[in-house]
């Protein structure tokens, strides 16, 4: 499993009956894990003394309980800068499991030796993106939620950012990669973390059981003749590390050799030391 190990502001601090306890900066949350089917006890006084609660409802969705928690708060990783908010279905605006693909990536980009240029789509809050152009790549962020790219614009800025070279798009994210293969337009890095479920812009209907095979293929087509990495992430069920490798394989490493690895990312849980799987990566690496 690769483990986001490297965080100072945030961390699990313990897991117990569908729901984890999390440290985000000073703010204590808890929130529901679909992982975390055990029941110990929860004998952590944070578990009492948390700033915010996240709800499930038997009906679905759900709704939050604040107790002295700010309407917004940053956090920090390595020399950048996260704005968080609790908002609907349960999320802050960061994955912090990610963190794991981003040190990955991020020295692949810095040890290139030349000018990279990355694609990151369904780009969401941008954690992605400012990590790899602080590696030093010029990015192009798509997203199709106009929110979701202003936030990640804020973060790009209070990461000191705001000139790096990132180009900010709301866009459908299918739309966009055919319009960039019609344009010539080529990459050498693409990042994916496409949702279960979603809708674009103008009412598109996106479902990755469905839609990522097709979504891969036309992908391989703004592939650069010099590429470096393709990141896939997947929260969605029954896409598994082997899925996301073979379907990696059968699309990119047939066509520009390399090598294709995957499996689950996690996070260390500080009270039990076991790593709480939170989704599944597949990389494809081009190897000279």
């Amino acid at each position: 499993m690769w483990t986001a190990e490297n965080w100072k502001d945030y961390e699990v601090i313990d897991t117990s009956a569908g729901e984890k306890l999390e440290r985000w900066g000073k703010y204590l949350l808890v929130r529901p894990d679909p992982q975390v089917i055990w029941d110990t006890p929860k004998e952590h006084s944070g578990w009492k003394k948390r700033n915010g609660h996240y709800h499930r409802s038997s009906k679905g969705g759900g709704e939050w309980e604040f107790f002295n928690l700010p309407e917004e708060w940053t956090i920090r990783y390595r020399e950048l800068t996260f704005h968080l908010k609790p908002f609907s279905f349960k999320h802050t605006g960061l994955f912090p499991e990610q963190a794991a693909n981003w040190d990955w990536f991020s020295e692949l980009i810095s040890r290139a030796g030349r000018p990279v240029k990355v694609l990151n789509l369904f780009a969401y809050t941008g954690g992605a993106t400012i990590c790899a152009a602080k590696a030093g790549a010029s990015v192009t962020h798509v997203d199709a939620s106009k929110g979701m790219v202003n936030w990640a614009k804020e973060n790009a800025a209070s990461s000191g950012l705001s000139d790096a070279p990132i180009r900010w798009l709301v866009d459908d994210c299918v739309k966009f990669v055919q319009r960039e293969i019609r344009r010539g337009n080529r990459y050498d890095a693409v990042i994916m973390d496409p949702p279960s479920y979603g809708r674009g812009p103008g009412g598109e209907v996106w479902k990755m059981e469905e839609s990522i095979f097709s979504f891969l293929t036309l992908v391989s087509e703004i592939i650069s003749n010099n590429p470096l990495f393709v990141l896939l992430n997947s929260y969605t069920t029954g896409l598994q590390p082997a899925v996301l490798s073979y379907m990696m394989n059968t699309v990119f490493t047939s066509r520009f050799g390399g090598r294709v690895e995957a499996d689950e990312i996690g996070l260390p849980v500080t009270k039990s030391s076991l790593i709480l799987p939170c989704g599944a990566s597949g990389r494809f690496i081009f190897d000279r």
